[in-house]
């Protein structure tokens, strides 16, 4: 049944729960999400998993109307690999994480592989319900360091400069070695390999018509 919903009946009146599935390995913090939603009056667990590998098929032939991931699980897939997996498979499944991870790697490649909330574990009990809630009327809830974390990321990259002839992935490049950063570290920074950054500085200096790095980054710095 796609898109399930389930209907409670109380005497003439009925009203639609809206589905939850939860992945998560801690058996304890599983559990009290469980009695949680449950309680909400507006939501119901539809299943729970303890792993990436056990949720998936089973959300595919049968999903939930959100999905509340952790990031990190047992097992070969992790959270941000599954909600990709969800949404690519299920596009109809609301992706929430739920974790005690908020570094940048762990937030900014769950919300790119689609995933509409992030949420931290120490979020109190009626601020789960109600980015729930807040997940089912169309919007994006983020634990409020969440959201700061990402406003001030956009921030920062809108007010960098940049160079017109150049990608938004070349200008992040070049305005990280701008600040004296290796190659290697870019490329930690920016979650690629040294490879990928090598390849990326050869298009650079060619679109630039220039020799070296420090051509390049004088040019970008002609523009602060």
């Amino acid at each position: 049944m796609r898109g399930q919903t389930i209907f409670l009946y109380l005497g003439f009146k009925s009203r639609t729960l809206i589905t939850v599935s939860i992945i998560e390995d801690d058996k304890h913090y599983r559990e009290g999400l469980e009695d949680l939603i449950n309680n909400s009056g507006e939501f119901t667990v539809l299943h729970s998993y303890a792993d990436a590998e056990q949720a998936l098929p089973h959300i595919i032939q049968y999903p939930p109307g959100i999905a509340i991931v952790d990031i990190k699980l047992p097992g070969k897939k992790n959270g941000v690999d599954l909600i990709y997996d969800i949404r690519t498979q299920a596009p109809e499944v609301q992706c929430m994480v739920c974790s005690f991870y908020s570094d940048n790697e762990s937030v900014f490649n769950a919300l790119r592989n689609g995933a509409s909330g992030y949420i931290l574990k120490d979020s109190m009990p009626q601020e789960i319900i109600d980015s729930l809630k807040e997940l089912h009327s169309g919007g994006a809830p983020m634990s409020r360091y969440i959201a700061k974390k990402v406003i001030n990321t956009f921030t920062e990259k809108q007010s960098l400069p940049k160079l017109s002839e150049l990608s938004e992935r070349e200008n992040e490049i070049l305005q990280s070695l701008s600040t004296g950063l290796a190659v290697k570290e870019v490329a930690a920074k920016l979650y690629i390999s040294v490879h990928t950054v090598t390849k990326h500085l050869k298009n650079i200096y060619t679109k630039l018509h220039v020799n070296n790095r420090i051509e390049a980054v004088n040019r970008l710095n002609h523009l602060r």
